[in-house]
């Protein structure tokens, strides 16, 4: 069965007995965790992306992320681009999870970024993102889109998993807290 590594919960400062005091939370962790390895890379991850400002963010995000999506980068900035428009997608607490559904996309997939510096992002809380969670979907999967979504935002609402990805010294041990799995093993 799929179990969160030791060094990944380790990273959060949790053990198994402080379950009791967080409630369901390992529970909830290993479900959020099993989501984003599915769809997530650890090529998928950058730990220090320099930006000046959200758009350019955006548009450095969608060239990482074309090769994986199999489209020109324009179309995945397009599509981010017109849904942040619609509304921001900085959730608060220096977190951000811009999303699109993509034409001619197989499957959903993720894309993280750590940025070397926090940016303004007109997020919920109005404080600067410096964690950003790419999800993109196919156009045809509205449910499978929202459900990512859903997982990928519980999850990572987490204050402890925020600070530790912070603290992550790497690519690597990022790509481990966020599904726990070793990324020299899923690579």
């Amino acid at each position: 069965g799929f179990r969160i590594s030791a060094s990944a919960l380790g990273g959060l400062g949790l053990v198994r007995n402080d379950v009791q005091c967080y409630g369901n939370y390992y529970e909830r962790r290993q479900r959020g965790a099993r989501m984003i390895g599915d769809i997530l890379s650890p090529r998928a991850v950058i730990a220090a992306l320099a930006a000046r400002g959200k758009k350019q963010l955006l548009q450095d995000l969608s060239v990482q992320a074309a090769p994986f999506a199999g489209c020109a980068a324009h179309a995945v900035f397009d599509a981010l681009w017109a849904r942040e428009m619609l509304g921001t997608t900085g959730i608060g607490n220096g977190l951000a999870i811009p999303h699109a559904r993509i034409k001619g996309l197989d499957e959903v997939m993720g894309f993280f970024a750590r940025l070397d510096e926090p940016i303004a992002f007109a997020a919920v809380d109005d404080k600067p993102v410096d964690l950003v969670f790419v999800l993109l979907s196919p156009e045809s999967a509205a449910a499978d889109h929202l459900e990512a979504l859903s997982a990928v935002a519980g999850f990572l609402r987490e204050a402890k998993l925020c600070a530790a990805l912070r603290r992550a010294d790497d690519a690597a041990a990022i790509y481990e807290l966020l599904t726990g799995v070793e990324a020299a093993v899923a690579a």
